[in-house]
């Protein structure tokens, strides 16, 4: 350990001997959601975060003045990438936002060279996946149970989806207000429901951080977006597409990137997702700034682009982020899984140029 930091080694991984049969299992889970999906819209979308609300360009603006801990993989040195983002809901579903889930948050940096985590992966460029809730669940066999559910939501009425999402909000106030446990699930479907644009956004499991380990966050610090968080925003079906929409037609918005080192595998576990890192044991730390000028968040070419053709998965990413934990290993196989039932459909594209985004 160096700086109060663990350092990264393979060993800190540590899988349950029959971790490949339950995510094995998941998969097979998935596939029969995509095919459901697919019957009931006639298209294949994705298995999370299907419905789009908003589609941008813009840079990831790597600050030049990051202590050695923190000048680590892509962020070692300072310069500026274009970015692709696309703001979602978690439904592989597209449902009404009046039913309140959380909201996502993926980015695409373009033109980050170096070796990757996967082989076959030979683009260059770096994706990272965040949502507003900075836990997850624990590990593959918890994620089992759910996803068990999941299969079932496509059948589900979004009065019935609304009801749950009312009772989950309850017993999260009450679990906050008793310390008890609370399910993640009861968690995701009691999202509060507010303003994608003021959110923060969390990686929820971790990654490798060069010769550290870190969860990343990108949180609002431009008073545009700052005076969006907690403002609720589900007042119709399109309520988060259009408030998207309606805010970049004017103003620019501005995101920092932060990075939240691992210190020990006790407070700061890699392999159960469920817990929160401690923020007074390791506080985030600034490492860049996303910004997203004003611009049309979305049209036809753009929500085609971003919907159909385009991809996004924590494992396309450099070998010194590289994915940690059960969680992250389940989401190698299952992101694939979906990209590749989407692909026998529509043919996905790997941007070279931020020139292929539509304007």
């Amino acid at each position: 350990m160096r700086d109060g930091y663990l350092r990264f080694e393979p060993s800190i991984e540590q899988s349950r001997p029959d971790e490949p049969e339950i995510i094995k299992t998941i998969v097979e889970s998935i596939g029969r959601t995509n095919v459901s999906s697919f019957a009931k819209w006639h298209r294949a979308i994705r298995q999370q975060h299907a419905k789009g609300h908003g589609f941008l360009r813009g840079e990831l603006k790597i600050y030049d003045d990051l202590p050695d801990h923190l000048r680590q993989g892509m962020f070692a040195t300072p310069r500026s990438y274009p970015i692709i983002v696309r703001l979602s809901t978690a439904f592989g579903d597209i449902r009404s936002d009046r039913i309140r889930v959380p909201r996502g948050m993926a980015i695409k940096v373009l033109g980050v060279k170096g070796p990757k985590a996967l082989p076959d992966d030979y683009s260059s460029n770096q994706d990272f996946l965040l949502v507003n809730h900075k836990s997850y669940f624990s590990d593959a066999a918890d994620y089992l149970s759910a996803q068990r559910i999941f299969e079932w939501q496509p059948t589900l009425p979004d009065f019935v989806l609304r009801a749950l999402g009312l009772v989950s909000r309850g017993w999260v106030k009450l679990g906050v207000r008793s310390r008890w446990p609370i399910l993640q699930l009861a968690n995701a479907l009691g999202d509060g429901g507010n303003n994608i644009l003021g959110e923060a956004f969390y990686s929820e499991g971790a990654l490798r951080y060069g010769d550290y380990v870190a969860r990343l966050s990108a949180s609002p610090v431009s008073e545009s977006v700052l005076t969006l968080t907690g403002r609720p925003c589900n007042k119709d079906d399109n309520a988060l597409l259009s408030s998207v929409v309606e805010f970049f037609s004017k103003n620019e918005a501005e995101y920092e990137l932060r990075a939240q080192l691992c210190t020990d595998l006790q407070r700061t576990p890699i392999e159960d997702a469920s817990i929160d890192w401690p923020e007074e044991v390791s506080p985030y730390q600034p490492v860049a700034k996303i910004v997203l000028p004003p611009q049309a968040a979305d049209n036809p070419a753009r929500r085609a682009y971003a919907d159909d053709s385009l991809s996004f998965s924590p494992w396309r990413c450099l070998a010194d982020h590289q994915p940690l934990g059960s969680i992250m290993r389940l989401r190698k196989e299952a992101y694939s899984a979906s990209a590749a039932f989407r692909q026998s459909e529509t043919p996905i594209t790997e941007p070279q140029s931020i020139s292929e985004f539509p304007d």
